[in-house]
């Protein structure tokens, strides 16, 4: 029995607050602020793990020839405050590191911005910036913002509705507030999904007649980016690979690794992780130690996210590559056209 489940006397507390903050919203007790453009959020019920990065790209990807799109999210892991819009001279410690691997992405294709008060970073964007489309990054339970279109993520290894509040599970507010999303998208599975699996997670979501339900995938690219080259997944095979995450949930990635290289070492960190000199000095005599000749056959292997910390670290990043991921909607199609109709309509 998982040793948390000893914790839910103290979810049912967790439960009491978040749920009479959700009805003060809910009545106009507690103001949320509605803005004139498309406002897409997407968020979770859980804490982390659920892939919103590349779902948020892949929006990106879709409306930036469209409109003039902005993110927005807090920055989590920053050493700044306030309002913040990315550019060229941006460190990841000014914006955050998902902020930073958008930018990286996009560079300035669109806008990217953090604000610790999101209806403040909203009214900017919108007045001086004059963004056309904001997708909010994590934002589901901010609800200071009423946006216009919620789409919720679930991991089809820990769906929500198997998952517990805070503190005995991971749950951010109740299995009950999935009602706001209008689209619920169940992320990181496998290839192939069975009918029967398929009709058993829809029948436990329980979708409401507003709702859409989508699967995805997560695709691995076909090379490793780093600073000074590229390398081509013919070679994967030679290299021994010191992979170094500091991501919620990392057991899809190392299965790829140990699949697709020929030693793989992980060295695990705590999510959104700021590496310490000594921890840079760990990853890299472990790097020395592996067999292999500089960037040829060995390499220090990251997640993109967490490439935007380590790149910064001089004694690594010419040693350090990233995979980029993307993802596969099961019915593009139709999630797309969801999408650009309520984007147009508004």
């Amino acid at each position: 029995m998982n040793w948390r489940r000893f914790l839910l006397p103290f979810s049912g507390l967790y439960w009491i607050g978040t749920s009479v903050r959700n009805l003060f919203y809910n009545v106009g007790m507690m103001r949320s602020s509605s803005f004139n453009i498309p406002i897409i959020n997407v968020g979770n019920l859980s804490v982390g793990g659920t892939g919103k990065s590349p779902h948020i790209m892949y929006l990106i990807d879709l409306l930036k020839d469209e409109k003039l799109i902005s993110t927005l999210s807090r920055g989590y892991g920053r050493k700044t405050k306030g309002f913040l819009i990315a550019n060229y001279s941006s460190k990841v410690y000014d914006i955050g590191d998902e902020p930073m691997q958008f930018f990286q992405r996009f560079k300035n294709r669109i806008l990217i911005a953090v604000c610790e008060d999101r209806v403040f970073g909203a009214q900017k964007l919108i007045n001086h910036y004059k963004a056309e489309t904001i997708l909010l990054d994590d934002a589901y339970q901010h609800r200071a913002i009423k946006a216009g279109f919620n789409i919720v993520l679930t991991d089809f290894n820990n769906p929500y509705y198997k998952d517990f509040l805070l503190p005995a599970g991971d749950l951010r507010e109740s299995r009950s507030g999935v009602r706001r999303a209008d689209i619920i998208i169940v992320t990181k599975c496998p290839d192939r999904i069975s009918e029967e699996k398929h009709k058993e997670i829809s029948n436990k979501i329980k979708l409401r007649s507003h709702q859409q339900l989508f699967f995805s995938k997560i695709v691995y690219d076909n090379k490793l980016i780093g600073r000074l080259d590229n390398v081509e997944k013919s070679t994967w095979k030679n290299l021994n690979v010191i992979l170094v995450t500091g991501i919620a949930k990392t057991d899809d990635l190392v299965k790829f690794a140990e699949e697709n290289f020929a030693n793989v070492l992980h060295l695990e960190y705590p999510d959104h992780h700021n590496f310490s000199q000594s921890e840079i000095e760990y990853i890299y005599k472990r790097y020395e130690d592996t067999e292999g000749r500089k960037r040829f056959d060995k390499i220090i292997m990251t997640t993109e996210k967490d490439y935007m910390r380590l790149m910064e670290e001089s004694m690594v990043k010419d040693d350090l590559y990233y995979i980029p991921i993307s993802i596969e909607i099961n019915d593009k199609e139709k999630f797309n056209q969801t999408i650009l109709e309520y984007v147009g309509k508004n």
